[in-house]
């Protein structure tokens, strides 16, 4: 990130990071640069890029205009979220051991359980709301404290500043998802953590037409090792889908301050509502943490949780009546979703695990799109009725 960049506004940074004219046409968006491969001058004399998995231009310029944002000098991008994550849990050694967030989304639980527990990563599940609970899992194997804050789906609120403290202090990487917030709500590397990954599937692209992952990182060391596992598996984005999450990050900042302004109307709208048991969400002085939320967070997201009075015959007949909130998997796309975590995102979590946690069978999650507000509303009342 140039030190202009780092005097500019969000606003400002999502549209001009990273993306400056064409210095050949003058072409003002950035060119799609679908080549595999690039003419070298000589063996090994190129003008930085020699091959498409190893680097591209487009993607490049994603890497750098997502890593302004989040205040950060290194973007990896990836061709998923999943993969951004395993790429990090890729630098782990057997033995090593992970502390994660007890309500995780289901794919990072699965990743962590199927595939790198019988690789000899160790996995320890935690509220991670209070800092005594973590501390009480640390060993001297721990190298890595994995959060999302929000949470997925519970919205629970994780103080980002003072879990970087504590691996600070123990010489271990933080790490925060922050797809849910976005840094339009959040910049966890400014409060102390030392990755941020992002499902660019999501808000960061915003138009549910994009799967891909980024991870962003002040760590000359991590970056370092973040590159060689995506050049050596290759598990990167094409020069479209770069292409495409670029374009969605120009209207971003104007995109979260809608979703959030009518996520928090439906949100007071749905608590008073008497066939809903409960809504979570930052926004609300209900919240748990809504101190937190209003001290960690400039935006309290496009995400509400609720639990229906009426269990899981409740949520059928919602998911199954609404006409605007579509019921669909994934988030933060302009169209509004509604969905059932413990029959769909969340799975692949034991029955067990989700009583655990609170994910009910009349639990259902809502990402607010950006239609209006008043339209929103009255198809959730009907569904309701």
């Amino acid at each position: 990130m140039t030190t202009m960049s780092r005097d500019l506004h969000l606003d400002t940074l999502a549209i001009h990071a990273g993306q400056a004219p064409d210095p050949q046409t003058g072409a003002v968006m950035q060119p799609i640069h679908l080549s595999s491969t690039f003419a070298q001058q000589g063996p090994g004399v190129h003008r930085g890029f020699e091959y498409s998995r190893t680097d591209n231009p487009t993607r490049h310029t994603l890497e750098q205009c997502v890593a302004a944002l989040e205040g950060g000098q290194q973007g990896i991008a990836f061709s998923s979220g999943s993969a951004a994550t395993s790429a990090l849990l890729g630098t782990l050694a057997p033995g090593d051991h992970v502390v994660v967030s007890d309500d995780v989304y289901g794919g990072t639980y699965r990743l962590l359980t199927k595939v790198y527990a019988p690789l000899g990563i160790e996995v320890s599940r935690v509220d991670m709301t209070e800092l005594r609970n973590v501390e009480a899992v640390m060993r001297p194997s721990t190298k890595l404290l994995w959060v999302e804050t929000p949470t997925n789906p519970l919205l629970k609120l994780i103080d980002i500043k003072t879990l970087g403290w504590l691996a600070g202090t123990h010489g271990i990487r933080l790490v925060v998802d922050n797809t849910f917030a976005t840094p339009m709500a959040q910049r966890p590397l400014l409060l102390g953590a030392h990755a941020v990954v992002h499902s660019t599937t999501k808000y960061l692209n915003g138009h549910s037409d994009v799967v891909g992952g980024m991870v962003v990182t002040d760590d000359e060391d991590l970056a370092k090792r973040l590159r060689f596992i995506q050049n050596a598996v290759g598990a990167v984005p094409s020069p479209f889908d770069c292409y495409l999450v670029l374009r969605g990050l120009k209207t971003l900042p104007v995109r979260m301050r809608q979703h959030s302004q009518s996520a928090h109307s439906l949100a007071i709208y749905l608590d008073a509502h008497p066939r809903v048991h409960r809504v979570i969400y930052p926004g609300l002085p209900t919240h748990p943490q809504h101190a937190l939320a209003a001290r960690q967070m400039t935006l309290f997201g496009g995400m509400i949780t609720c639990e229906l009075n009426g269990g899981l015959a409740a949520a059928r007949h919602v998911l199954s009546s609404t006409h605007l909130f579509t019921c669909a998997e994934s988030l933060g796309g302009v169209e509004s979703l509604i969905e059932h975590p413990a029959s769909m995102t969340h799975a692949s979590l034991p029955a067990e695990a989700r009583a655990e946690l609170g994910i009910t069978d009349g639990l259902i999650r809502l990402s607010v799109g950006l239609e209006a507000e008043e339209d929103l509303r009255a198809d959730l009342q009907a569904a309701l009725s």
